[in-house]
């Protein structure tokens, strides 16, 4: 691992742990966690009250693998599909946790998907 992406590693784990003093997800508001790595994304719902993950979509999915996963495409069919996987056992509200990654590009397709099919952040 070079040092530039050493850097760039630890400082987006710092952000991440900013972000997560003060985000915390419950039962009535589940956390909507979002990691993303090179060639795909994953996203979970979780309570962090009882510590389990409640629902979860990732583009290694099959239904989602045929087109690659490291597109804005599958970000707002990963944000899409989340949405209707949280509505369906009655998960209306959540808080958003970028990970530490920049609201932009694909973090910013999932949120705007998941928007707009109806979960609210």
């Amino acid at each position: 691992m070079s040092k530039i992406s050493r850097e760039r590693r630890e400082s987006r784990l710092v952000r991440h742990n900013r972000v997560r003093k003060k985000i915390h997800g419950t039962a009535e508001r589940p956390r909507l966690s979002l990691y993303r790595s090179n060639n795909h994304l994953m996203l979970q719902v979780i309570n962090d009250d009882l510590g389990v993950t409640i629902t979860s979509v990732s583009s290694t999915e099959a239904g989602l693998r045929a087109s690659g996963g490291r597109t804005v495409e599958v970000a707002k069919a990963l944000g899409t599909t989340v949405a209707e996987r949280a509505q369906a056992i009655g998960i209306k509200k959540v808080v958003f946790d970028r990970g530490g990654y920049l609201y932009h590009g694909r973090v910013a397709a999932v949120a705007e998907a998941a928007r707009a099919a109806g979960l609210e952040f």
